[in-house]
C-alpha cells in the first residue's frame, strides 16, 4: 500500500518531472538584472511648489549646483516632466525620498 501523500500530484516521485531549469536561479538572475539596470527618478510639474522650493530640493536631493538645479526646474516646467537622476535602484530610492520631503511628485522606473 502506498501513502497517499507521497502520491499528490498522481504519480509516484520516481515517474515526475524535474524542471531543467532551477527557479532559484532565474530569480536571482532576474535580480541581479534588475539591480544592474539603470533606475531613474522622474519629478512631475506641479502647480504647488515654487521654483525656489524645487531648485532648493533638487541640491539637496542630487548634491548638485544651483545651475543644474535650475535646468532640471525648467525642464520639468516646459515639459511636464523630467528625468533628475539615474543610478542604482537604491540611489534613486534616496533621491527619491528626499524630493518627498516636501511633496513633490516623483516616480522610480527601472
Amino acid at each position: 500500500m502506498s501513502d497517499p501523500l507521497a502520491n499528490v500530484w498522481g504519480s509516484e516521485p520516481s515517474q515526475q518531472e524535474t524542471p531543467g531549469i532551477d527557479v532559484d536561479v532565474l530569480e536571482k538572475e532576474q535580480e541581479d538584472e534588475q539591480e544592474k539596470s539603470p533606475w531613474r527618478v522622474i519629478l512631475y510639474d506641479d502647480d504647488v511648489h515654487t521654483f525656489e522650493e524645487v531648485i532648493g530640493q533638487l541640491k539637496k536631493a542630487l548634491g548638485c549646483n544651483r545651475s543644474h538645479a535650475e535646468e532640471l526646474t525648467y525642464k520639468v516646467h516646459n515639459e511636464g516632466k523630467a528625468e533628475v537622476f539615474e543610478g542604482s535602484f537604491e540611489e534613486c530610492f534616496e533621491v527619491n525620498g528626499v524630493l518627498k520631503e516636501i511633496q513633490l511628485i516623483t516616480e522610480i522606473k527601472g
